[in-house]
């Protein structure tokens, strides 16, 4: 799809160049950079709703559970 955004002539400047090193087309590295803010930002989402859910119950390990990983980290060394 094609589309028209403003951005700030540095900002330009220095994708231009980037591209450039990286041969690669304006597009490619505008999508590329998308897609890493866009991953970002689902990351940042999925922190957000763990934060929420920890938020709420319990994080700890049960005494046993805690003691049965142990067991096995040391029989395994």
């Amino acid at each position: 799809m094609k589309t028209a955004v403003s951005i700030p002539d540095a900002v330009f400047q220095a994708a231009e160049r980037l591209a450039e090193r990286r041969r690669c087309s304006r597009s490619r590295l505008y999508t590329q950079a998308l897609q890493l803010l866009l991953a970002a930002a689902d990351a940042d989402e999925v922190t957000t709703r763990l934060d929420t859910v920890y938020a709420r119950e319990p994080s700890e390990l049960s005494p046993a559970l805690r003691t049965a990983q142990h067991r096995a980290l040391n029989e395994s060394w």
